[in-house]
Parts: structure tokens; C-alpha cells; sequence
């Protein structure tokens, strides 16, 4: 008997051991390596070393200063109808240029939105399809124990457990191949900096400084503490609902959160938004005299939820606390835009430069403060309230101002303008998928920017081609059809009763995938987005 008991002993001793081999075994995989084309970033560096051309006169060429807002809606701003605010400075930029319609980014994430917003080209090309990761599940206990024990709401992890060996974990970014908007204008002569939010890669060779930027202030990661918590004056308004909202708060400056001057951690306490304004003013005040490059991507108003009691005390008006802290946020970022653009006044250089204000994506409806109403869905969603932002330009003796363009265009043609503004030549060995927007704004040429827009992230895709919008989920197979024109805020699916056009708008979407490449990393989660025509999903 003892014998017996001695032989079941061991063997439950070898099933606990294979069981735990199962669960605690590594999930790094070789199944995602990412190899960056050695022959590509070989002609880059090539293209960028040239200088054969004729000297470029310094003193012809404009600055660029483009503001990128951080998942602020369309209709979070009063120029685009926000009953909550008045946003007197962001709406002056379209007051004093032009105001886009329908303005749309590429990703409605901000990772693969600011890459394809940086390169002028849709990052499917180029494999930054999914939001750069820092943490994949370590082993299958740890995904399991996240995959059913933790409240995740619509945040799904992903049924593939695996990940990238460290190695090419940390390659992920934009790719070396890829010539940066900074790249480019560097190479005329600019003066360029970025002040505030990177997110396009934390390794040495990914971050701003050696991807075209004399000058950096700001983050690498996708979101920092605008304060430390217990500052006096600061409203803080943690999410309980949101599984995500805990780690960022954990995080707080830390890591790839920390805030840097040239890739030197620095500690600071002020409030980030006007910091990153006061930063930006002063490298304007340096260079004035010298064509730059201002690149100011604020954090503003993404998660954390953290206001200054000035702020806060204004709208009072707002009884809901969680979207007074919201708006309070954008108050601040309005006002630290025109802490930027008085600067301009100031210095006598608002007649010499174009000036962008965008934002990366949607209002992110799972914070419960915006529902980007009257559009549809928000962040992580290829609906209207995603994907179309507010979108303004402004260059004073160049673009007629109070304009509204109606036709649909696009964050790429930030690149091509900016290209087109500083007489910058583009290599060939590639395409570019940006329009350069002045003759449309100026009457030289009647034809729209683009004949069709594209977004793909997984097995979620979506066209917009005149006043048609396919949006297609593989995975759930669902499909929805719209024709905006007459149903901005798609409430009626067309797909049944418009086959043709569904045709037609699959066979453009199909030639254009033809011309992608396959992601470089995978996805950790979904979102589900749950609509009267079914779920969908978007993989992040």
C-alpha cells in the first residue's frame, strides 16, 4: 500500500511539474521577428546625406509649427460645436485659415496614427499596424489569470499567447527605413524640436533625437502624469471603471513616462500642459531668425485625468465630475495654444508660418466624459467619431482665411504640404499618400485631395470613397455601409440594399492591401465595440 501511495505521489508530483512547465514557460516566440530592409535604410541615410542640390535661400523657406491634440473629439471644441466649452484660441487657427470638414487620421489609435503623420505614407506600408507594446503576457498563467479572473469590460486580451523575444521588442517603432517629417526638413536646413508626446519607439535608435530632432522635451510612452497627484491645486479623477486607468496612475513618471530633454530624464512638478507651451515658446524665441520645424504633440486631454483647481473652477456649469475634469483639461490645452501663437504675434512671424492643429484620434469614449456625439463611436473605432477629428490650418497671406473645405483630407497631407512649403524633394523609392493641400485651397485646382481614404488594423478595415464609407470586421463578420452625405452620423446600413456599391468600394480596398505589408508585432488586446448591426472589434 505504501508503495502505492508512494507511485501516486510521484506521479501527481510529475503532473504539478508538467502543469506548472505549461504555465510558467516563457511565451517569447520566433514566430515575430522584426527585420528592418538593410537595402532600404540604406538608400534613407543616402537621400539624407545628399545636399547636391542648389544652396537652399534660408530666408524663402516658411517655419512649420504643427499642434497635435491628444484623443480630443471633433465636437469636444467649440469651432466644431462643443456645448461644454469655448476653445476662443484652437478655433481661431481655423477662424485665421482654413477649417477641414471632414478631416480624418489613419489610425484611430494614437501609436500608428502619429507614424502615419509623421512619413507621409499609410504605416500599413511599413508594418506599424498595432500600438507598440512594452509588456506581453510573461507566460500562460499569467494570460489565462489576466484572460479570466481580471474585469476587463471591453478590453479582450488576445486568444494568441505569444510575443516577441526581448530582442525585437524593443525594435518596435518606426521603422529605420521611414523618412520623418523632422528627416526631411532637417535636411533643408530647418531647426526642429519636438515638445511633448513621441510614442513612436523607446530605443536608442527610435527615439526623437536620432529621428530628425535637433531638440526634445516631453515623453516616449503614450501617456504621462500631467502632475504628481498630491500637488496642491491639482483635481485628480481616477477611472475605477477602466482597467487601463490603473496603470497609467502606477506608472506615473517612470520608465518611458519620464519626462526628458534630450533623452536626459529630468524632474519637474509643474502642470505638463503649459509646460510643454513654454517650452515651445522658447525655442521659437531662439530661432526666430531661422526657418524651424515646431513639432507639439500634447498629451492633452488623454488619461490620466488631471486638471488645475483654476480650470476645474471655471466651468461650473458641468455638474458631472468626471467630464468637468475633461474639459478642464481642454481649457488648459486652449490656453496653452495660444501662449504658442501669441508667441507668433509677438515675434512677427505668423505671416511666415504654416500652422496645423489636429488631433490623433477620437475622443476615447470608455472615459465616459465625451461620446463625440452627434458622430458615432470614438477611439479605437473606424466609425466617424474615431476616425474624422478637428483638423484646422492656418498661413496668413496664403490660405484665405475663415475657409471651410468640405472635401475629405487627410493627417498624410500634413507631410506632402509641409514637403511642397519648403521646396522639399521626396525620394522615389517610395510612395507618399499625402496631397499637397494648397492649390485646393486656393483655387488652383476644383479636384478633391483623395479619391478614396483607407484604414486597416487586423482583420478590421474600412474605405471612404465620395459619400460612401464600408466599414468590414472579419472576425465578427460584420459590415456596415453609409453614405455620409446623408447619414453623418451612421445610423442607417446600406449594405443589403447597395451591393454594387459595396462592389466597387471592396475592389478599391482589395488593390490597396495589395500594397501593405504584414504587421511587424502583434496585437495584445481588442476592443469591442458594440453596435445595432453587431460587434466589432479593434486589435491593439
Amino acid at each position: 500500500m505504501l508503495l502505492i501511495n508512494k507511485k501516486r505521489f510521484g506521479l501527481f508530483l510529475i503532473i504539478i511539474g508538467l502543469l506548472l512547465a505549461y504555465l510558467l514557460w516563457p511565451l517569447s516566440s520566433d514566430k515575430h521577428p522584426i527585420h528592418f530592409d538593410k537595402e532600404k535604410i540604406a538608400v534613407r541615410e543616402s537621400f539624407l546625406r545628399d545636399h547636391s542640390k542648389e544652396e537652399q535661400d534660408l530666408t524663402q523657406l516658411p517655419n512649420i509649427l504643427l499642434i497635435v491634440a491628444d484623443d480630443l473629439g471633433k465636437t469636444d471644441i467649440s469651432h466644431y460645436g462643443s456645448p461644454f466649452i469655448h476653445t476662443p484660441n484652437i478655433d481661431a487657427i481655423g477662424q485665421n485659415g482654413v477649417t477641414f470638414e471632414e478631416g480624418y487620421i489613419t489610425s484611430p489609435i494614437c501609436s500608428p496614427s502619429r507614424a502615419g503623420l509623421m512619413t507621409g505614407r499609410y504605416q500599413q506600408r511599413f508594418g506599424y499596424e498595432y500600438i507598440i507594446h512594452e509588456r506581453y503576457p510573461k507566460n500562460r498563467l499569467e494570460y489565462l489569470a489576466f484572460k479570466y479572473f481580471v474585469k476587463t469590460g471591453n478590453w479582450l486580451v488576445n486568444n494568441n499567447p505569444t510575443k516577441p523575444s526581448q530582442e525585437h521588442m524593443h525594435k518596435q517603432g518606426l521603422p529605420l527605413t521611414e523618412i520623418t517629417l523632422a528627416e526631411l526638413l532637417q535636411k533643408q536646413g530647418y531647426q526642429t524640436a519636438i515638445i511633448g508626446k513621441w510614442h513612436l519607439g523607446y530605443s536608442k535608435d527610435l527615439i526623437p533625437n536620432n529621428r530628425g530632432f535637433h531638440y526634445q522635451y516631453g515623453f516616449y510612452e503614450a501617456y504621462s502624469l500631467y502632475a504628481p497627484p498630491d500637488k496642491p491645486g491639482i483635481v485628480n479623477q481616477k477611472h475605477d471603471f477602466d482597467f487601463s486607468d490603473q496603470f497609467i496612475w502606477k506608472k506615473g513618471r517612470k520608465g518611458t513616462s519620464a519626462l526628458r530633454r534630450n533623452d536626459k530624464i529630468i524632474e519637474e512638478d509643474e502642470y505638463l500642459t503649459p509646460r510643454i507651451a513654454e517650452e515651445a515658446t522658447q525655442f521659437m524665441e531662439k530661432h526666430q531668425n531661422k526657418p524651424f520645424f515646431l513639432y507639439v504633440p500634447f498629451s492633452a486631454p488623454h488619461t490620466p485625468f488631471q486638471a488645475t483647481q483654476e480650470h476645474f473652477d471655471q466651468l461650473t456649469h458641468i455638474s458631472d465630475r468626471n467630464k468637468r475634469v475633461y474639459y478642464a483639461m481642454i481649457a488648459a490645452l486652449d490656453e496653452a495654444v495660444g501662449k504658442i501663437m501669441d508667441k507668433l504675434k509677438e515675434l512677427e512671424l505668423e505671416e511666415n508660418t504654416l500652422v496645423f492643429f489636429i488631433s490623433d484620434n477620437g475622443g476615447a469614449t470608455y472615459t465616459r466624459a465625451t461620446d463625440n456625439a452627434p458622430l458615432k463611436g470614438g477611439k479605437f473605432t473606424n466609425f466617424e467619431g474615431g476616425v474624422n477629428v478637428p483638423f484646422m490650418m492656418q498661413w496668413k497671406g496664403q490660405i484665405p482665411a475663415s475657409t471651410h473645405y468640405k472635401a475629405p483630407v487627410s493627417a498624410l497631407d500634413i507631410f506632402a504640404t509641409s514637403a511642397a512649403a519648403s521646396s522639399s524633394k521626396l525620394p522615389d523609392d517610395r510612395p507618399f499618400d499625402g496631397t499637397n493641400l494648397i492649390p485646393h485651397l486656393n483655387g488652383q485646382k476644383i479636384s478633391p485631395p483623395h479619391k478614396a481614404l483607407y484604414w486597416r488594423t487586423g482583420k478590421l478595415k474600412a474605405i471612404r470613397k465620395d459619400q460612401w464609407k464600408l466599414i468590414i470586421d472579419e472576425e465578427s463578420d460584420n459590415a456596415v455601409l453609409y453614405n455620409l452625405n446623408k447619414d453623418k452620423t451612421e445610423q442607417k446600413n446600406l449594405l443589403e440594399k447597395k451591393p454594387a456599391v459595396v462592389k466597387d468600394l471592396l475592389e478599391d480596398l482589395n488593390v490597396w492591401e495589395k500594397q501593405l505589408v504584414s504587421p511587424l508585432w502583434p496585437h495584445v488586446m481588442k476592443f469591442r465595440f458594440k453596435t445595432e448591426d453587431g460587434d466589432f472589434y479593434f486589435p491593439l
